[in-house]
């Protein structure tokens, strides 16, 4: 064999081992499409039929439409034992939930209940002083916002400091100024909550298919680092593993061929919002 049918060959295998070690992203995608065995998984508390059998008047609404098929997906999630100091000062431990989907972080297992403005630091790559301007707007008593001789004496810094921070907040899009407020640039912001998740649920092992799990957006290590960078210095991680949310993807087909594809939470029975409507 020619040294030049094999030399294509050599770059590309060097390119995949630098992106393995290099891109994290790239390492994340792999190992979706090789890893095997079980997952960890929430119990199911609904199954489709139930979810369909209860909320099957919403989603026969038109009396066209009929039903398609019913998948179970798995949604992708990290789970951290952490400790940290709580408001009384002591030490606390306990477990965080956060969604690889959408980079937010689960309060109450329960309800689903989540948190709304993680993501955005994600993508800003958001570091522990612009956190401080975030904890500092989402304070209840700033109520949304504040100016800077505000955040100043709230932060107990000097003021060029605070400039310096909130100049960094602004060019990442985090806050924006108005009149001589600065407040979160979010619709309804929800990040003033404690490191720990609400947790009563089952966790069980189950197989699985490649086809049934959904693709992360956010890898473990960058829902690591913004944990770190929101938390402070008292936070710690102890372990962490990726635990998956059992969820329905129900299809229906309308009158005009179209398809309404709907996802459902399997241990609230309740449906998911899309994405973009969150």
């Amino acid at each position: 064999m020619k040294m030049t049918t094999l030399f294509p060959g050599i770059l590309v295998v060097l390119l995949l081992l630098w992106s393995w070690q290099n891109d994290t992203n790239i390492r994340s995608m792999i190992e979706q499409y090789v890893d095997n065995g079980d997952i960890i998984t929430f119990e199911a508390r609904y199954s489709a039929d139930r979810i369909i059998e209860e909320k099957l008047q919403t989603l026969m609404a038109d009396s066209e439409r009929t039903f398609q098929k019913a998948e179970q997906k798995f949604h992708p999630y990290v789970l951290f034992e952490v400790k940290y100091a709580g408001a009384d000062n002591k030490s606390k431990e306990g477990v965080l939930l956060w969604d690889l989907v959408d980079g937010e972080m689960v309060i109450n297992c329960s309800s689903w209940e989540k948190t709304h403005g993680f993501e955005d630091a994600i993508n800003a790559k958001a570091s522990s002083n612009d956190f401080k301007i975030i904890h500092a707007l989402s304070n209840p008593h700033a109520r949304g916002r504040l100016t800077l001789d505000h955040l100043q004496r709230d932060l107990q810094a000097d003021k060029e400091l605070v400039e310096e921070w909130v100049e960094s907040a602004k060019d990442k899009h985090l806050i924006v100024q108005r009149g001589g407020d600065f407040l979160l640039h979010l619709e309804n912001p929800k990040m003033a909550v404690v490191p720990q998740t609400l947790f009563d649920q089952n966790m069980v092992t189950k197989p699985y298919s490649h086809a049934q799990k959904i693709l992360r957006r956010y890898t473990i290590k960058e829902i690591e680092n913004i944990s770190y960078m929101a938390f402070g210095s008292d936070f710690a991680i102890r372990s962490k593993r990726e635990v998956f949310l059992p969820i329905y993807s129900i299809e229906f087909a309308n009158a005009d061929g179209s398809t309404l594809t709907t996802h459902w939470n399997a241990l609230t029975g309740r449906k998911i919002a899309p994405h973009y409507l969150r």
